[in-house]
C-alpha cells in the first residue's frame, strides 16, 4: 500500500522532502518551521496527467534537480496563480492580490537541468501528455492555436483569466475532503474538468500565425504588461512599449496578443475596468470620482466603456452592488 502511494506522487515533490529532510504523507508534504511554513500536495493519476497543489512560505529560495529533464515525454503544463484566497497567501507579499489566471505552456519551455523552489508559492500544477489530449480531439481544420499547442513541437505560452465557474472547480480541489479510497478518481476528473474547459477558451483565439518563444521573449513580454499595469490612468503607447521592450512594434503587438489573448489597448482597458468595479465596490469614490481616477476625462465615454465590459452602466452597478452588501450584511446580523 505504501509502494502504490509513491507510486502516486510526482517526483517533484519526492525531491523537495528529501532535500528538506522530510516525509511525505497521504501525498502531502509539510513545510518544516525551521525551512518556513506551509505545504505541496502531489498526485501522479496515470502516467498522461498528474497535479501539484502548493502553498508555503520559505525562508529563502532553494534551486532543486529537475527529475523530469531527461525522461522522455510531451507534457503540457497549466499553471494556475492567485487562486488562493487573500488571506490564505503570504502576509509579507509586496503586491496586491492579482487577477486569477492560468498559465499553459508547452514541454518546450521547461528543459532546465534545475528548478528554482521560490520562497513564496500558492499555485496549482497540472500536466498533461499531448499525445493523450491529441487522442481526445479531432482537430484538423480547427483552430491553430490549439493545434499548435496539442502538437507541442515548438515553445509556446498562453495566459488565460479564470472566470467564476473555473474558480469554482479551483476551490473544489483546494477544499474539499474527500476520502483516500476516492481522492485520486475524484481530483482526476476536477483536473481534466480544467482542462478541457482551458482548452475550449484556446480554441476560441483567432491567431494563424504563432511565434515560438524563447525565456528572453516570454520575460520580456511579462515586463511589457507590468508595464502597462502600473499605470491605468494612462492608455499605452505601442511604439513607447516597443522602445522598452527592444521589439518592433509588429512583433510586440503578435506576441502579446497570442500570449494574453488580447490587443495591447484591450487588455489595459479590460484590468482599467476591473479596477474600475474594485473602486465602486469599496465604496469610498462616486461614479464621477472613480472614472476621474482611472484618467477619464469624458465621464459619459467611462460609463460607455464600463458598461461594454461589465454589461451594466457604473450608476447602475454601484447601487446593485450596494443593495446587495447591505443585504448580506442585514442576514449576517439577524
Amino acid at each position: 500500500m505504501k509502494n502504490d502511494m509513491l507510486a502516486s506522487v510526482p517526483g517533484i515533490l519526492t525531491a523537495l522532502a528529501g532535500l528538506l529532510g522530510t516525509e511525505i504523507k497521504n501525498r502531502r508534504l509539510e513545510i518544516p518551521p525551521k525551512f518556513g511554513k506551509g505545504y505541496c500536495r502531489g498526485f501522479v493519476f496515470n502516467r498522461h496527467i498528474r497535479m501539484l497543489v502548493s502553498n508555503y512560505e520559505l525562508k529563502e529560495d532553494i534551486v532543486i534537480k529537475n527529475p523530469q529533464v531527461n525522461i522522455p515525454g510531451r507534457m503540457i503544463f497549466f499553471k494556475f496563480q492567485n487562486i488562493f484566497p487573500a488571506t490564505e497567501q503570504s502576509p509579507t507579499e509586496k503586491h496586491p492580490v492579482q487577477t486569477p489566471s492560468v498559465l499553459i505552456a508547452t514541454s518546450r519551455l521547461n528543459t532546465d537541468d534545475f528548478i528554482s523552489i521560490h520562497s513564496n508559492t500558492a499555485t496549482i500544477n497540472i500536466e498533461v501528455d499531448a499525445d493523450y489530449l491529441n487522442e481526445q480531439f479531432d482537430l484538423p481544420g480547427k483552430s491553430p492555436v490549439l493545434q499548435s499547442l496539442l502538437q507541442n513541437t515548438q515553445p509556446l505560452l498562453f495566459e488565460q483569466l479564470i472566470y467564476p465557474s473555473l474558480q469554482k472547480i479551483v476551490d473544489d480541489i483546494r477544499t474539499e475532503s474527500v476520502s483516500e479510497t476516492f481522492e485520486l478518481f475524484y481530483l482526476r476528473i476536477k483536473a481534466e474538468d480544467l482542462v478541457c474547459r482551458l482548452l475550449m477558451e484556446l480554441e476560441t483565439r483567432s491567431e494563424t500565425h504563432l511565434y515560438a518563444l524563447n525565456n528572453s521573449d516570454v520575460e520580456t513580454i511579462y515586463k511589457v504588461k507590468e508595464q502597462i499595469l502600473s499605470d491605468l490612468q494612462t492608455p499605452p503607447s505601442i511604439n513607447q512599449l516597443a522602445k522598452y521592450a527592444s521589439m518592433s512594434p509588429t512583433k510586440l503587438k503578435r506576441i502579446f496578443k497570442q500570449v494574453f489573448g488580447n490587443s495591447i489597448f484591450r487588455y489595459y482597458q479590460e484590468f482599467r475596468m476591473k479596477e474600475a468595479v474594485r473602486l465602486l465596490q469599496e465604496n469610498r469614490l462616486s461614479v464621477s470620482e472613480v472614472g476621474y481616477e482611472l484618467g477619464f476625462t469624458n465621464l459619459s465615454h467611462f460609463s460607455k466603456v464600463f458598461e461594454e465590459h461589465v454589461g451594466m452602466k457604473p450608476k447602475k452597478y454601484s447601487s446593485s452592488y450596494s443593495s446587495m452588501a447591505h443585504s448580506k450584511k442585514r442576514k449576517k446580523d439577524v
